[in-house]
């Protein structure tokens, strides 16, 4: 059992995990070894901001028909998390202001990326991305992990 599971906390995963894992490549792989996400309780959550962005990958880039099923797939074995809720918001401000005035310089990140680490945040739930844009928010003000992906 990971450690995010026994205390009882969701994972919340980014889309570049969603897509790793949809890959089943090694790094898909190892993140679905690492922290068992098929069998971790509760069940990972996902904001649909990821779920948006990764069908706009997968039209942009004209992926067939299988590779849109295992997208599929994977976003049924999650829970889905709407953004358009109060903590939400509230999470997003926050955050938004702190990599404005952040101690080393304003931080420049992208809005989605700012809408998926609040969800996080308002869910109470653990990050796991391979995006380093995420790195100046953990442990600080996201619960989360960044995955080396080389």
């Amino acid at each position: 059992m990971t450690a995010a599971a026994s205390a009882g906390r969701p994972y919340l995963l980014d889309t570049s995990v969603i897509l790793h894992l949809v890959r089943g490549k090694a790094l898909g792989q190892q993140i679905q070894q690492t922290y068992d996400l098929i069998h971790c309780q509760p069940r990972p959550l996902v904001s649909v901001v990821s779920l948006a962005e990764a069908r706009v990958l997968a039209e942009a880039s004209s992926w067939g028909t299988a590779k849109r099923q295992a997208l599929d797939t994977a976003f049924r074995s999650l829970t889905i998390v709407n953004i358009n809720h109060p903590s939400v918001i509230d999470a997003y401000v926050q955050l938004d202001l702190h990599a404005r005035a952040h101690p080393q310089g304003a931080r420049t990140m992208g809005k989605n990326d700012l809408w998926i680490a609040a969800t996080a945040v308002a869910a109470q739930a653990v990050l796991l991305t391979t995006d380093k844009d995420f790195a100046f928010l953990i442990p600080s003000q996201v619960q989360g992990h960044v995955i080396p992906s080389a």
